[in-house]
């Protein structure tokens, strides 16, 4: 297991992004089946009634699958982090009191890995969000997708391009201020002092 994660971490970090998001467009879909091809770009219905959403086109699938994989490599090791940061001393401590593994995992490792990695976390989802864009290159109809469409149209591209640099601040501004409110308001990963 050690090794196949090694593997994964090192393909996914150290290849940029957009090189697997044509991946996983152009590339992988020459290895399918032509039926499953065309079946991935039929609209399928889902749901029923007054609910309904339609199938996600194959350049959102792609975009999803490419973003997924990359992202899970960083956020991975963000949580090994995380872990390796927790005393070795305080894991033996539970050992000794006759703590399960999974019981260790659960009240003393899990928690103050997770207050460690809240903020590098929040940075990495602020990255996925900015890293969407790229999915204009595969042309995922997108935030960035729809800017070049309105500038061309338009031809005001300081006025586009401004106020679609203003749609990404305050989707990053919103996920720094849940990031702040998650930070006061945890629970997890604090000492509580107590009486022996």
């Amino acid at each position: 297991m050690r090794g196949l994660a090694l593997a994964y971490l090192s393909v996914f970090r150290n290849t940029p992004l957009l090189v697997q998001l044509f991946f996983w467009y152009f590339g992988a879909p020459s290895l399918l089946p032509a039926e499953w091809m065309a079946w991935l770009n039929r609209p399928h219905p889902l749901g029923g009634g007054w609910f309904s959403l339609g199938w996600p086109s194959f350049e959102f699938i792609s975009a999803a699958v490419g973003l997924v994989f990359y992202s899970t490599a960083y956020v991975g090791e963000e949580v090994r982090a995380g872990i390796r940061s927790v005393a070795p001393n305080q894991v033996q401590a539970a050992r000794s009191l006759g703590m399960t593994g999974w019981q260790v995992q659960r009240h003393i490792v899990l928690p103050q890995a997770l207050a460690t990695i809240t903020s590098p976390l929040l940075g990495q989802y602020m990255n996925i969000i900015k890293n969407t864009s790229l999915g204009m290159t595969i042309g995922l109809v997108e935030l960035s997708y729809r800017a070049r469409q309105a500038e061309a149209e338009t031809f005001q591209s300081f006025q586009v391009y401004g106020i679609t640099t203003l749609l990404y601040i305050m989707l990053i501004l919103a996920l720094e201020v849940l990031g702040q409110h998650l930070e006061r308001r945890r629970r997890w990963g604090r000492v509580q002092p107590g009486r022996a």
